[in-house]
């Protein structure tokens, strides 16, 4: 709108305006009837954009998604518009690998746009062309073949998919319903935050095994003592003063123990 605006060009009223998931929106603009969505509203709408289909497999090739104009029945043209890849992706894509994990681009774009961006990052697999409830069908797939699935999504549609996946990652500069869906959020939206918090769970479960055995030794040594094991052979019975010192730097041990996880360098 700001580049139509910027051009000169009077906005009308959108009337009667219709959203169709996974494939485009229609209305009518200034008594017309207007479209504008991937081939399979062209399709749809009982069109044929093979007149077109050259310019819109060069744009896909070079990871660009295409749209198609439709005005009064008639395929007007076509827009084509590119999602940026962040510079931090490729490394994360690649740090992921080195954890042996599988990378599967889901998305609702034509096939040749999804190889594109894949053999950029190095993705493993494509599930293309896939409407919003594919996600998560997908997913239940995995699963059913015995896959753990952690999902990164950020759109409305992405929501059944987080909510299904093992583990969900909704972006923070994404849907709140994503957010709502996930396990937990990566603030700045950056893949390199799956890596990180990779690092931080596997240290904080650690950290809590510690923990746990340090409990156990010091309360499996401590119990017997407070309850006078040692009287009857050395004649030694616990002050309530020691035992209560000694209750406090069991808390003390493992409270300083957690407090190590500031240090771990995610």
């Amino acid at each position: 709108m700001a580049g139509a605006e910027a051009r000169g060009v009077e906005l009308f009223k959108a009337e009667d305006f219709e959203a169709v998931t996974g494939k485009g929106v229609t209305g009518v603009v200034n008594g017309k009837k207007v479209a504008l969505g991937n081939a399979k509203l062209v399709a749809d709408l009982g069109l044929d954009g093979t007149a077109l289909a050259k310019s819109a497999d060069e744009r896909r090739d070079q990871g660009e998604t295409v749209m198609f104009v439709v005005l009064e029945g008639k395929i007007a043209g076509l827009v084509s518009v590119a999602d940026p890849v962040k510079e931090t992706t490729p490394a994360a894509i690649k740090a992921l690998h080195a954890e042996g994990f599988r990378i599967i681009m889901a998305t609702g774009d034509n096939e040749r746009t999804a190889r594109a961006v894949a053999s950029r990052l190095g993705i493993d697999e494509i599930r293309a062309d896939v409407l919003p409830e594919d996600k998560a069908r997908i997913i239940k797939e995995l699963q059913a073949e015995g896959h753990k699935v952690a999902m990164a999504g950020d759109g409305v549609n992405d929501a059944p998919a987080l909510a299904q996946a093992d583990v969900g990652i909704a972006m923070g500069t994404g849907a709140d319903v994503a957010i709502e869906s996930a396990g937990f959020t990566l603030v700045k939206g950056n893949l390199d935050g799956i890596i990180r918090a990779r690092k931080l769970s596997r240290a904080t479960m650690a950290n809590i095994k510690q923990n746990l055995f340090f409990a156990l030794v010091y309360n499996a040594a401590g119990v017997p003592v407070a309850a006078g094991v040692l009287y009857p052979f050395f004649g030694i019975l616990v002050s309530p003063i020691f035992a209560a010192a000694a209750m406090s730097l069991s808390s003390v041990s493992v409270i300083g123990n957690a407090l190590r996880l500031r240090r771990v360098k995610i």
